[in-house]
């Protein structure tokens, strides 16, 4: 482990050479790169240092054991080897995981895509919670949400909402909630009290930037329409809402939420790139269908991760067998606990799949 520290210890003191380097601070692009490079390798050094201090200590109460001249020194030595010994398991747990290549898309900013499935207006009111619910939870990480486009349900809530989600390693925590999501709970609109079960689906874009997707606007038709819904007068009469047309795929992009239509279509495009680069994606992730699969999922029940059973208070995550009976507190924002589990889940498949890590 020594080794594999001391091969990053290198790339973290090239690191802080480059982004000190006036011609890389001039080229935004690589000087962001690069700090979030070396946050990150900064994580694995200070971790490397209280491992190899945590070596050190072991060694040199070795020796004084080896030695035996002084018993006094020697019953220390002995504290001290238990203490290092005791602290070295969880350490090198931590240092394994960090050590895990990351997936370069984790530290993009995300495109969410929520859409009501099964369950006719209740599927569309649980599309508006779970909307509610990222909105507070990204708040909470201090992450900025815009809403790019919507489509309300007839009783409330959404039958689909777009929105970006922009901030620190986004997309490395989002991705987690692709997939479809169940609701089990006596609707708004029943009469009867039954439990009803309604289904909506998640997707989660790693968002393009221009340098991701060369987009050919040749084969991109702009419409401008007056915009629909609540917004004033502004928004509804002017020709503000932009319908993007991509001719080789067939994909169209809406936006309408700025009163602006050069902002419109700056939002449009960059859900029709972070389409498009998703749609790459998926080609070079062909052999991961499993993972594909819960990322196109159409809001069918059969392919659910998680549940959300109001009668009895608690939220399941399916893909790892959680069950937590938090259910308030969740649907508030509350994801981390689970987005956690999922991560630890992902790392401990990470390390069993690839030996090479150390």
């Amino acid at each position: 482990m020594l080794e594999k520290i001391q091969i990053v210890k290198q790339r973290f003191d090239e690191v802080s050479d480059l982004i000190i380097q006036p011609d890389i601070i001039t080229d935004q692009k690589r000087y962001i790169q690069l700090n979030k490079e070396y946050k990150d390798l900064k994580k694995i050094v200070d971790k490397g240092d209280i491992y190899k201090s945590l070596m050190d200590n072991i060694n040199e109460a070795q020796e004084i054991i080896d030695d035996g001249s002084d018993a006094e020194m020697v019953e220390m030595a002995k504290m001290q080897m238990d203490e290092a010994k005791e602290q070295l398991p969880a350490l090198e747990d931590e240092i394994k995981f960090l050590l895990i290549p990351k997936d370069p898309d984790d530290a993009k900013n995300v495109v969410v895509e929520v859409r009501a499935g099964t369950g006719g207006d209740e599927a569309s009111i649980f599309a508006g919670d779970l909307h509610r619910m990222y909105t507070k939870y990204c708040e909470s990480k201090g992450w900025n949400v815009s809403v790019v486009d919507f489509n309300e349900g007839t009783s409330g809530g959404f039958k689909e909402i777009i929105f970006e989600v922009s901030g620190e390693d986004v997309y490395g925590t989002m991705k987690f909630e692709a997939g479809v999501h169940r609701v089990q709970r006596v609707p708004q609109t029943e009469t009867q009290g039954r439990v009803h079960t309604s289904a909506a689906s998640v997707i989660v874009l790693p968002e393009a930037e221009e340098f991701d997707v060369e987009l050919d606007m040749k084969e991109v038709r702009i419409e401008r329409t007056t915009s629909t819904g609540p917004g004033g007068q502004s928004v509804n009469t002017t020709y503000s809402a932009i319908k993007l047309h991509h001719e080789p795929t067939g994909m169209i992009v809406s936006c309408q939420d700025q009163k602006s239509s050069h902002k419109n279509l700056e939002k449009a495009l960059k859900v029709l790139r972070s389409r498009l680069y998703e749609m790459e994606l998926a080609k070079k992730q062909a052999a991961d269908s499993e993972k594909r699969k819960s990322m196109v999922s159409s809001g069918d029940r059969s392919a659910k991760i998680r549940t959300y059973n109001y009668p009895q208070g608690r939220v399941t995550d399916h893909r790892i067998g959680l069950t937590l009976y938090d259910l308030s507190n969740i649907i508030n924002g509350d994801v981390q606990k689970i987005i956690d589990e999922l991560m630890l889940a992902e790392n401990t498949e990470k390390l069993k799949a690839d030996s090479d890590v150390l």
